[in-house]
C-alpha cells in the first residue's frame, strides 16, 4: 500500500543503513537525552511504558530523537503499528489505515497506533481526514515534525493531541553516542579498529549543534576518511583526528570563475581601492573591469557590499548610494550604467571608514548556535499565534514604548550568550554619535540597575497586546499566519 512501511526497509544492522539508524536503542536505558521527557518518571516515558498512549505530537529540531522514540514505541506497545509517509500518503490511505484499525478492533480489541513522521507534510485535506478518527479513538495518533505544531497543524486537530517539546542534544549527549558507536561491534564502527582523538569528537560535537544525526553522520564520514587514508587492515588500531572530522564536515566550495585570476585579481583592487580611500584608483579599477565586458550587476554588488563592510555605520548614506546604484544599472543598462557605479565609487572611496559592523556580524556568527542555553528566552517568543500562552511565550516581556526615553533594562540575549558584545563603534564619523549614545545608555544600566531589576522580577508583561500586534505584523509581512 501506498505510503506505509517499517521504521526500517533494511535490517538495521546492515552496514548500508546509516550509522544514526544502526545506533538507535532498543530500550529507554539506551536513550540519550530529553530527560524532561523521558527520565524515569517523566510522563511520557511513563505513557509509554504502561502502554497507556494517547495521541500525541513530538516537535522539535532534527536529530534530537523524535523518530528514535517512535521506535522505541513501536518495540513496547501491544497495539498495532503502522507509519505512514507523509509525502506519498493520500486520503485514501488513510481511510484503509482508519478501516483496518476498525476491523482490528472490533476482532480483538487491538489498538493501532498511525505514526505520521514529518506530519506538518500533510495539507488541509490530509488533517481533516485525520481529525475524525483521532476524536473518536479510532486510531492512536503518534506525529513527530520540526515545525511549531501551531503553525503547520490545524488547531482542531493540535487540541486533541498532546504536544511534547524535544530539545536539542547536548555536546556532551553527542558526545556520548559517538563513543557508544565507537565501540559497538554489532551495529557501530567498533570493529574498525578505530581510536577516536577526543578533540575530534569535541569538534564534531560542537559542529553537529545538538542533532545527533549530523555528529553520527560526521562521524561515520570521519571514519571512513580515517580507514582510507591509513591503510590500515581491520585488526590494527587507526587514529581518528581531527582532520578527519574536520574533512568530513567540509563543505563544498563554490567558485565563481568569470575569467579566472584576472577578474578576481581586478574586483580585489576595485574593493581594497574604496576601502584605503583612493577615488582615482578605485575609478581605474572600475574602468578596466568595464572594459574587460564585466557584468555590470556582479560590480554593483561588490559596491554595495563593500558600503555595509567598509563604510558601515560611519556614513549610513552610503549603502543608500550603493543600492540605488545597483538599482541604476537595472533600470539603465549599459553603457549609462557606468556613471552611478562610478558615482557609488567615488562616495565610498571618500567617506568615513568602519568596519564595526562587519566584524560584529561575524563575531556574533561565530558565538551563536542553536544549542541547549541558545534558545529564544520565553518573554521574547512570538505571541501572535493560538496557543502561544500554553507555551508561555511574551511573559515578563517589557515594552520599551511604556517607559521613558522608549528604552528599558531587559535580557535579550539567550543565557549562552550573556554578556556578549559584539558591536564596537568607532570613533570615525556618525558611528562616533553611535559610540556616545551607547556610552550614554550603559551609565544610564549602571543607575538604574536596582530599579529595572526589581521591574523585571515581577514578571509582568507590560504590553502584550503591543507585543502581539508587533509579533502578527512580522508574520504577516513573512507570508505567515494561521494555518
Amino acid at each position: 500500500m501506498k505510503g506505509f512501511g517499517p521504521l526500517f526497509e533494511e535490517q538495521p544492522s546492515s552496514p548500508s543503513v546509516p550509522l544514526a539508524a544502526r545506533m538507535r536503542p532498543h530500550d529507554f536505558e539506551g536513550f540519550v537525552g530529553q530527560d524532561k521527557l523521558l527520565g524515569k518518571e517523566a510522563p511520557l516515558r511513563r505513557l509509554i511504558e504502561s502502554d497507556t498512549l494517547t495521541s500525541m505530537i513530538l516537535f522539535g529540531p532534527p536529530g534530537s530523537g523524535k523518530t528514535t522514540l517512535a521506535s522505541l514505541v513501536e518495540q513496547s506497545t501491544s497495539a498495532r503499528f503502522v507509519r505512514l509517509n507523509a509525502v506519498l500518503a493520500g486520503v485514501a490511505d488513510l481511510r484503509r489505515v482508519f478501516e483496518e484499525a476498525d476491523r482490528l478492533r472490533k476482532a480483538s480489541g487491538r489498538r493501532t497506533v498511525l505514526f505520521v513522521d514529518e506530519i506538518h507534510r500533510f495539507n488541509k485535506g490530509q488533517q481533516d481526514a485525520l481529525l475524525p478518527a483521532v476524536e473518536e479513538g479510532r486510531v492512536i495518533l503518534l506525529g513527530t515534525t520540526t515545525e511549531n505544531p501551531f503553525f503547520v497543524l490545524s488547531s482542531p486537530l493540535v487540541s486533541r493531541c498532546r504536544l511534547f517539546r524535544f530539545e536539542l542534544l547536548s555536546r556532551s549527549d553527542l558526545q556520548v553516542l559517538m563513543e557508544r558507536a565507537l565501540h559497538d561491534t554489532e551495529r557501530g564502527l567498533g570493529g574498525l579498529g578505530l581510536q577516536a582523538d577526543e578533540e575530534a569528537l569535541a569538534f564534531i560535537a560542537g559542529e553537529a549543534a545538538g542533532d545527533a544525526r549530523i555528529a553520527l553522520g560526521t562521524l561515520e564520514l570521519a571514519a571512513q576518511l580515517c580507514l582510507d587514508g591509513s591503510g590500515a587492515e581491520p585488526a590494527e588500531v587507526s587514529r581518528l583526528t581531527i582532520s578527519h572530522a574536520m574533512a568530513a564536515l567540509q563543505e563544498r566550495a563554490f567558485r565563481y570563475d568569470r575569467d579566472g585570476d584576472a577578474h578576481y585579481d581586478a574586483a580585489s583592487a576595485l574593493i581594497k581601492s574604496m576601502r584605503g580611500g583612493d577615488p582615482d584608483a578605485a575609478l581605474y579599477w572600475l574602468a578596466r573591469m568595464i572594459k574587460g565586458g564585466e557584468d555590470p550587476r556582479f560590480l554593483a554588488r561588490r559596491i554595495v557590499i563593500a558600503a555595509a563592510e567598509d563604510v558601515g555605520n560611519a556614513d549610513p548614506q552610503a549603502l543608500v548610494v550603493a543600492t540605488a546604484a545597483a538599482h541604476a544599472v537595472e533600470l539603465l543598462g549599459m553603457p549609462e550604467a557606468r556613471i552611478p557605479l562610478a558615482q557609488a565609487a567615488v562616495y565610498l572611496a571618500c567617506a568615513p571608514k568602519s568596519n564595526a559592523v562587519y566584524r560584529g556580524i561575524d563575531k556574533a556568527l561565530s558565538a551563536a548556535g542553536t544549542g541547549p542555553g541558545e534558545e529564544v528566552p520565553a518573554h521574547l517568543r512570538d505571541t501572535s499565534y493560538r496557543g502561544a500562552a500554553r507555551l508561555g511565550h511574551g511573559e515578563g516581556y517589557l515594552y520599551p514604548h511604556d517607559f521613558e526615553g522608549g528604552w528599558v533594562k531587559q535580557v535579550y540575549l539567550p543565557p549562552g550568550a550573556a554578556g556578549s558584545t559584539f558591536y564596537a563603534p568607532s570613533d570615525r564619523g556618525f558611528e562616533a554619535e553611535i559610540r556616545r549614545r551607547l556610552a550614554a545608555r550603559a551609565k544610564t544600566h549602571s543607575r538604574t540597575d536596582t530599579h529595572t531589576d526589581t521591574h523585571a522580577d515581577t514578571g509582568t508583561d507590560t504590553c502584550t497586546a503591543a507585543g502581539t500586534s508587533a509579533d502578527a505584523g512580522a508574520r504577516e509581512e513573512k507570508g505567515g499566519g494561521s494555518p
